[in-house]
């Protein structure tokens, strides 16, 4: 069989060579009379392993002597095989080549060969195919203007480790800052044909780079969001798709930095200028009054009132950020008004592109707003009266701002470029807007990310217990209250259901009454489901604001007759809040109505859960209103899900005092339960999933 040579560059790689000879007729092959030749492999059609045909630059890597496939084809319809040819040049510089015929198969068939594990390594090996009828040969898949040679380097060797290094956070030193502040993470492995990195970092993120050039560096950013000891994990990937083995870099994150101002504004009533946590003293215009309230459960005692005139500022005469890095400003706040654009802090008020936090009238509703470098993100609704915690985060890495408000990013992420400013900061002031009518406290300035835990966190409000009765015991039909607080009365047929002292054992002593235990504790209350139920004097929870409220639960019947409520509280026309066991649904309900009005719409959640029968423990039921959030919860053995959590903007305040195991219907009270109930607990505030996990146990949950 004669040869001509074939040409295919590879960088410090011996070139493939050799073809077989073809005898050209008048269509480019030989072929019986009647017969026409198979076509010509089309080079789309042809693949090195997974990889498509290429040669030069393209040409594929692979970590395994590949599979060589094609589909083949004969316009006459009949079955073809494969003639696949395979050449290089060998070490001393002589060419070998391969040949390799399939089965035959049907016209349009895939046909593929697995090339042997004697194929050499380091080396161009190039490859072409043809069609066979058995009466004649289509053209090589290399020949003619559309025709290409396909070419693979067959590497056996995996890459170095990469080496990791990063400026900000070098490894193995204890400890460096830190949350919210960017380190640099270079990966560089000494092979090569490195062409991508794979990395991941504890908890996420996760994923892969590629250099700019086949075995060059490679620098990925990463925000710490806790203070931990953290590891980089590495792979290098070369062009064959082979790994290295894996590097390991460990750094230790520190807390984040403080702010780099801050002014609680609690200063005493009468004082001109307000102290400085961090940074200098601001000073206060006479539209600012101290001494007014603040937020409940923030740690805060006072804030600042300004009353929106032309004095109603704060300034340390001096910027608080450099607005062209990274940056953040937050600040407590309460609007006396939502008609009018107002500022709670700005930097660049005069035409520089700095930084605006404030509310924003809107043209349907107020929101809140965020402005950077002349770009806006606004979200949340601002409520007269009522207390929100907001923060504007600008974020150089990224180059993207963002607001939060009530510890929950609203709005969308928008893509800024604010310019340094030398303007100084101001408190209730910004340009083109009126002043801050209202209440502002804890105004804090970051030169760093803040990230989303320490949002919450400042956003909090830790709630407050207002009680806690367990219904152990009662005297004269009352039921104290753990702390000394107001009681449960007892109304008629409610009893307190003591469980065995201990005294005795019954399987031992058989004058040993038998006695079943309480759900929680020593004891528990007991209801008939017709008149039974207990009711503090006064209302415990304000049900106009963020509460919750829980117990431990136990229904006697394995089907109730009718809807039976556990705990409510009550307006002047209606319960402000109840939750029930709806038996229709088989489901436990939290019911809130939207106004205080008899039959106003409501707002109902559940979750399914058969009734108990007067059998096991019980569950463990919990309200939790956010105010902030604008949502209601219903958890059911400490957990929620999408169907009992909605959207509720306004809770209704309600004067009358608590119930449990009745509820008001058309007929007055009614719903009564027949069941068990302990373990009541109420709190202002919206206590967080993980707090809610601990209700019911005979403990308080520690609100840290």
């Amino acid at each position: 069989m004669a040869h001509e040579k074939w040409l295919v560059g590879g960088r410090r790689l011996a070139v493939g060579c050799c073809v077989a000879a073809v005898v050209a007729g008048a269509s480019g092959t030989a072929h019986a009379a009647g017969n026409l030749p198979p076509r010509q492999p089309l080079v789309q059609d042809l693949q090195t392993g997974t990889k498509p045909c290429a040669t030069g630059d393209d040409t594929a890597y692979v970590a395994q002597s590949p599979k060589l496939s094609a589909v083949l084809s004969d316009p006459d319809g009949t079955q073809v095989s494969g003639e696949f040819e395979v050449g290089w040049t060998d070490t001393a510089g002589a060419e070998q080549h391969r040949t390799y015929t399939t089965t035959a198969k049907a016209s349009g068939s895939p046909f593929s060969v697995q090339l042997p594990s004697d194929i050499p390594s380091d080396t161009v090996v190039s490859w072409r195919v043809r069609a066979n009828d058995g009466k004649a040969t289509s053209p090589w898949s290399s020949e003619g203007d559309s025709g290409s040679l396909c070419a693979f380097v067959y590497d056996d060797v995996n890459p170095e480790k990469a080496t990791i290094t990063s400026p900000e956070y070098p490894e193995d030193v204890f400890w460096v800052d830190g949350v919210g502040v960017y380190g640099h993470f270079t990966m560089d492995s000494p092979s090569d044909d490195v062409v991508a990195y794979t990395y991941g970092f504890i908890g996420g993120p996760y994923g892969t780079v590629r250099p700019e050039r086949p075995g060059g560096a490679v620098t990925i950013p990463y925000l710490p969001l806790d203070s931990s000891p953290q590891t980089l994990t590495v792979r290098a990937i070369d062009r064959a798709g082979r790994s290295s083995g894996q590097s390991l870099y460990r750094f230790y994150v520190k807390s984040g930095r403080a702010p780099v101002a801050q002014w609680k504004l609690a200063d005493a009533a009468g004082a001109t200028s307000a102290a400085a946590e961090t940074g200098t003293d601001a000073r206060a215009g006479s539209g600012v009054t101290f001494g007014g309230a603040a937020p409940e459960g923030t740690g805060l005692t006072t804030t600042a009132h300004l009353d929106g005139g032309d004095q109603a500022f704060l300034t340390p005469n001096a910027p608080a950020v450099n607005t062209g890095g990274t940056f953040a400003v937050g600040a407590w706040v309460r609007p006396e008004r939502t008609d009018r654009d107002m500022a709670v802090a700005s930097q660049g008020a005069n035409g520089s592109r700095g930084l605006a936090l404030g509310l924003r009238a809107g043209d349907a509703r107020p929101v809140w707003s965020f402005t950077v470098g002349g770009q806006e993100i606004s979200g949340g609704v601002p409520e007269t009266g009522e207390w929100a915690h907001v923060l504007g985060l600008y974020d150089a890495e990224t180059g993207l701002a963002q607001l939060y408000v009530n510890g929950h990013e609203t709005g969308t992420k928008t893509r800024a470029t604010p310019a340094a400013t030398t303007d100084a900061f101001r408190i209730g002031q910004g340009p083109g807007v009126s002043a801050w009518q209202g209440e502002i406290g804890d105004v804090r300035a970051y030169d760093r990310v803040v990230v989303p835990g320490e949002v919450t966190e400042l956003a909090r409000h830790t709630p407050r217990l207002l009680g806690h009765w367990s219904l152990e015991t009662a005297s004269d039909g009352v039921s104290p209250e753990q702390g000394g607080g107001a009681p449960l009365k007892l109304g008629s047929g409610a009893t307190i259901h003591r469980g065995p002292d201990g005294s005795c054992i019954p399987d031992l002593d058989p004058d040993c009454p038998d006695v079943s235990y309480a759900l929680v504790g020593d004891g528990h209350l007991q209801l008939d489901g017709e008149t039974a139920y207990a009711a503090t004097e006064q209302p415990v929870v304000d049900t106009g604001g963020s509460f919750t409220i829980g117990a431990v639960v136990r229904l006697a019947d394995s089907e109730p007759a009718h809807p039976m409520t556990v705990l409510s509280q009550a307006g002047e026309h209606t319960d402000a809040f109840k939750v029930r066991y709806e038996p229709a649904q088989h489901a436990w309900q939290l019911v809130m109505p939207v106004a205080d009005e008899e039959g106003a719409a409501q707002t109902v959640v559940s979750q399914i859960e058969a009734a108990d029968g007067g059998e096991g423990q019980g569950h463990r039921l919990a309200v939790v209103y956010d105010d902030a959030t604008d949502t209601i919860k219903l958890y059911l053995d400490g957990y929620t899900n999408a169907g009992a959590t909605a959207a509720f903007p306004n809770g209704l305040h309600s004067s009358g005092p608590l119930q449990v195991g009745r509820g008001h219907t058309a007929d007055g009270w009614g719903e009564y339960l027949h069941g068990d109930v302990d373990e009541v607990q109420a709190y202002a505030g919206a206590l967080r999933d993980e707090d809610i996990i601990g209700l019911g146990h005979g403990t308080d949950p520690c609100l840290c």
